[in-house]
């Protein structure tokens, strides 16, 4: 794990809205570590590092709580609809080997045969694997596939470790023939002026 994922947070004592609010004007975003049967525990993160962590998907905190050491998986981030500002966040307890369910992002690679348009049906799949390496993405490949080609979950290239927690015949991809020809799309851009 690199070192960016380090982060220190302090434990929280008080709880509401009001002490919620006072925390994040203070560029804190409070949170909730919970999993393996223990007690939940209330911190407070520092906003602007774990914001940029969170972007990855799938990410995990190294956590130093008052000398302790938790190592913890972003389960739920809770966000204000309006203004996108993080208000909660709720980490699990994972542990170095253990396998989790995560749902991974698919991504498509190559292109499909000429005059056909690739669909990608499932945006992400989910898999079990190690705590300590979850992949990034999935890659499918669509390098030339014809018109009526699929890619189920089954057909997958899975990455080390990983397996397939999904129903295997979930489509993933499906190749079409591009609707219409060049005239048509014309014609539609016409009228719509």
């Amino acid at each position: 794990m690199s070192d960016d994922n380090k982060v220190i947070a302090e434990l929280r004592t008080s709880f509401g809205k009001g002490f919620a609010r006072r925390l994040r004007a203070a560029g804190k975003i409070p949170a909730v570590i919970y999993g393996h049967g223990t007690d939940p525990v209330h911190v407070a993160l520092p906003g602007h590092q774990v914001s940029l962590i969170i972007r990855k998907a799938n990410a995990l905190l190294h956590l130093s709580v008052d000398g302790t050491d938790h190592l913890t998986l972003v389960k739920d981030v809770q966000k204000d609809p309006v203004r996108q500002i993080i208000e909660h966040i709720d980490l699990l307890v994972v542990a170095k080997g253990e396998k989790i369910a995560v749902d991974i992002p698919v991504v498509l690679v190559g292109e499909s045969a000429p005059g056909t348009l690739a669909n990608l049906d499932a945006v992400s799949i989910s898999l079990e694997v190690e705590a300590t390496h979850i992949p990034e993405s999935v890659e499918v490949s669509v390098e030339g596939l014809e018109d009526g080609a699929h890619i189920t979950a089954a057909d997958l290239t899975l990455p080390k470790g990983a397996s397939l927690l999904a129903d295997p015949e979930t489509l993933i991809v499906a190749v079409a023939a591009q609707g219409g020809d060049a005239s048509d799309e014309a014609a539609a851009e016409g009228a719509a002026e």
